[in-house]
């Protein structure tokens, strides 16, 4: 059953090079993302990842086209929605004077929200950081507090942007592992990311963007079955990476 439905989303904006005229960051997008499932959203650089991230959560306006999470209309209940959501953004500010706990109760206070704060610290193992300051994390342990930050309201829906970029290899997988125990309680996540074995290691099914439209929409498997089946010769079939340059065409942009 869906959780998240989106049809035919656009986000215009002014071209940056000649301001009269319009492009679309987001060109006719729809989703139908399950309940319970982890979904990934892939694409180069300035493909329309985050925007329609930000269209979905209610933190842009929709210029064309619907979308709806848990039966809720996302431009006109955009509160209502925030009410089972949460979101981690590519990037946090925290206040630097306040512990993980201060943070977390302010969270909390602001959803009217009963849970421990300890208990959420604990969830992304990071109770031996309770008294601590954000500014003194390393970036995985950042993330993880970012990703505890979204988790005050014990949201159905969690979207990640990105929540693993430019972390060491033992933080990125800590991430997975708090993604894959995140999704075994029933709670759906969709995340953007620009890593290949990631998007094949965590994801169920991945939208693959380009341009501001979706590519291509199936599971890891499918995918690199249908466009990389014989790109690594010591294998039987290539990879994600493989599928992203055969549909895309380009490596990432800068």
């Amino acid at each position: 059953m869906s959780i998240i439905n989106a049809s035919g989303l656009v986000k215009k904006y002014k071209d940056p090079e000649d301001k009269s005229k319009i492009f679309n960051a987001v060109n006719g997008v729809s989703l139908s993302i399950n309940s319970g499932e982890i979904f990934g959203i892939l694409g180069p650089n300035g493909a329309g990842k985050t925007t329609t991230l930000e269209m979905l959560e209610g933190l842009k306006d929709i210029d064309e086209g619907s979308a709806s999470i848990n039966s809720i209309d996302v431009s006109s209940n955009p509160y209502e929605v925030k009410k089972f959501i949460g979101v981690q953004l590519q990037a946090n500010e925290y206040f630097d004077n306040m512990t993980l706990v201060e943070l977390l109760k302010l969270f909390l206070a602001l959803y009217n929200s009963s849970h421990d704060p300890l208990e959420l610290l604990k969830r992304v193992k990071l109770e031996d950081k309770a008294n601590a300051n954000a500014n003194e994390l390393s970036g995985g342990q950042k993330q993880r507090f970012s990703i505890a930050s979204a988790l005050v309201n014990n949201p159905l829906v969690l979207f990640l942007d990105e929540p693993t970029t430019g972390l060491d290899p033992q933080a990125k997988r800590n991430i997975w592992e708090l993604v894959q125990e995140l999704n075994s309680t029933g709670m759906t996540i969709v995340l953007t990311t620009h890593n290949m074995e990631e998007a094949e290691f965590l994801c169920h099914r991945i939208a693959i963007m380009d341009y501001g439209k979706i590519i291509a929409e199936d599971s890891p498997k499918n995918l690199i079955m249908e466009h990389a089946p014989n790109k690594i010769r010591e294998i039987k079939y290539g990879n994600m990476e493989d599928v992203f340059i055969a549909l895309t065409g380009h490596g990432l942009r800068d």
